[in-house]
C-alpha cells in the first residue's frame, strides 16, 4: 500500500480560496513532492483566435510564488500549466495525475452557491464522480452568514479525529487500512447506517450483528494504538454520516469510493457522491482497485 500523501497534485486557480486550501496541503502527513497544476481555458468560448501565450506567461509566474510556500517547508515542488481550446478541466487534471503519478489529488470543494451542494463545483465534482485517484476535497467557509467549522480548525492536525463510514464491503476495509497507516491518526470513529429492513425487530437483528463484526475491526485498530469509537443507526446512510460527523466534530470524514455493489456502479457510489457534495468537513475519498476483487 502506497504512502496515501508522498505525492500529491494540487490543481490551483490562484483565488483566496484556492489559497486557504495551499496552506493546508503542506501540513498532509508524510508529504514530500507537490505538483501545483494551473488549466487554462478560453477567455472567450466564441473567439474564433484563441492565443493564450500571455495567460501561460502569467500562470508560471504565479505558480512559481505558491511553490516557495512549499519550497519553505523542504518539499520538492513541480510546477504545470496546461492549455485547452475545449473540453472538460476535470479530464486535464485527472491525465496529469496519470502522468505525474499523484498519489492524490487535492482540490478546495467550492461551488458558487448551495442549489446542487454546499460548494461542491463543477471540476471537483466531475473530479469525484469520473477520477480514478484518490482525492481529498478540503473545505473553506466563505460566503457571509455560512455557519460552520472553518478550514483552518483541520489544518494542523488533518487526521486527529476520522470518521470512517464501512457497510463492511472489501473497499470499506480498504479505506479503513489506508487510514490506519497513516500518520497522526488520533481517533477513528466507525460508522455503520442500516439503510434496508421491513421491520423494527429486522433492523435490530442487522445491528446487532453489524456491532459484533465492528468490534473485530476495533480490536484490530486499538492494537495499533488507535483510539475508536463505534456507531450504528438507521435511515438514509448519507444523512446520518454527514449527521455523525457533525456531532463527534470530526476533522475527516474519509470513504471508499465505492460501497458493496461497486461493480454495478458507474463513477463513484451514491453515498460517497452525497457526503461530499453535501457535507462541511473535509472529505477523503480513497478509490476502490484490483485490491478488492481478492
Amino acid at each position: 500500500m502506497v504512502d496515501m500523501f508522498e505525492k500529491v497534485l494540487f490543481p490551483t486557480d490562484f483565488s483566496k480560496y484556492s489559497q486557504k486550501v495551499l496552506e493546508c496541503v503542506k501540513e498532509l502527513p508524510g508529504l514530500s513532492d507537490v505538483v501545483l497544476l494551473h488549466v487554462i481555458g478560453p477567455a472567450d468560448p466564441l473567439a474564433r483566435v484563441w492565443d493564450p501565450g500571455g495567460r501561460i506567461v502569467e500562470s508560471k509566474a504565479m505558480l512559481e510564488v505558491q511553490s516557495k510556500i512549499l519550497h519553505g517547508r523542504g518539499l520538492n515542488v513541480k510546477t504545470r500549466t496546461e492549455a485547452i481550446m475545449e473540453g472538460d478541466v476535470s479530464r486535464v487534471i485527472q491525465k496529469v495525475a496519470d502522468e505525474e503519478g499523484a498519489s492524490v489529488i487535492v482540490m478546495g470543494a467550492r461551488g458558487k452557491g448551495i442549489v446542487e451542494g454546499i460548494f461542491l463545483g463543477n471540476v471537483a465534482k466531475n473530479v469525484l464522480r469520473y477520477g480514478n485517484t484518490n482525492l481529498l476535497l478540503m473545505r473553506y467557509r466563505i460566503l457571509e452568514g455560512r455557519s460552520g467549522p472553518s478550514l483552518e480548525k483541520f489544518c494542523s492536525h488533518p487526521f486527529s479525529k476520522v470518521l470512517c463510514p464501512t457497510d463492511l464491503s472489501k473497499p470499506a476495509e480498504y479505506t479503513i487500512a489506508f487510514i490506519k497507516g497513516i500518520q497522526g491518526v488520533g481517533e477513528i470513529v466507525l460508522q455503520n447506517v442500516v439503510s434496508r429492513g421491513e421491520t423494527w425487530k429486522e433492523i435490530e437483528a442487522q445491528t446487532k450483528e453489524i456491532t459484533k463484526k465492528l468490534d473485530v475491526i476495533r480490536e484490530g485498530l486499538e492494537a495499533a494504538s488507535i483510539m475508536v469509537n463505534i456507531h450504528t443507526s438507521a435511515g438514509n446512510p448519507a444523512e446520518e454520516i454527514i449527521a455523525l460527523a457533525e456531532k463527534e466534530d470530526v476533522s475527516m470524514i474519509a470513504m471508499s469510493s465505492h460501497g458493496m455493489d461497486w461493480l454495478k456502479q458507474l463513477g463513484v457510489g451514491g453515498t460517497t457522491y452525497e457526503v461530499a457534495r453535501t457535507g462541511d468537513r473535509p472529505v477523503l475519498v480513497v478509490r476502490a482497485g484490483v485490491e478488492c476483487l481478492n
